[in-house]
């Protein structure tokens, strides 16, 4: 059996208890009713994985607590992270957009794992993508730093000489 064999039964099995649960709710509703519906179901079909998993992720060096697309606390809507995957649910009117495959691809790049599922329950017949981490993740990281907010250097104004520093 080859490697790839298990984590494709793996997203089929997800993909199928995502199914189930467009088919029980139907479109239409907010995300967190997904996001309450899917781990039940994955659970009922014998799945493990973790609700919320902490990402490390650091710009130029410097520790960031937080992946960099994380401009506030975690919220209960965290992908769902399984063994070498993770999945993010959505519930857009609309097709999913680069917007949203780049939101995957970056949890891929922060964590290593080989693949991604993104799933949108907001339209009239599920939608669901496998996303593959990019060949080059330093020029992943590279391009996306445009995107990242960074604190501007605060430059002190003060004239006078800082007594702890200063003779």
């Amino acid at each position: 059996m080859t490697e790839a064999k298990p984590l494709e039964d793996l997203t089929y099995r997800v993909i199928g208890a995502a199914m189930r649960v467009h088919d029980t709710l139907g479109p239409g509703l907010k995300e967190p009713a997904y996001q309450k519906a899917l781990p039940l179901e994955m659970e009922a079909a014998g799945l493990s994985f973790e609700a919320e998993r902490p990402v490390e992720e650091s710009i130029d060096g410097t520790g960031t607590g937080a992946c960099p697309y994380r401009r506030h606390r975690p919220r209960r809507g965290n992908p769902l992270w399984l063994p070498w995957l993770v999945v993010e649910e959505k519930a857009f009117p609309h097709l999913l957009t680069e917007e949203e495959i780049a939101q995957v691809i970056t949890y891929l790049c922060a964590t290593g794992l080989g693949v991604g599922l993104l799933l949108n329950f907001g339209r009239r017949r599920l939608e669901y993508k496998w996303i593959f981490p990019p060949k080059n993740v330093e020029r992943w990281w590279e391009r996306m730093n445009r995107y990242l907010r960074r604190p501007k250097e605060t430059l002190s104004v003060n004239p006078l000489s800082h007594p702890l520093t200063d003779p």
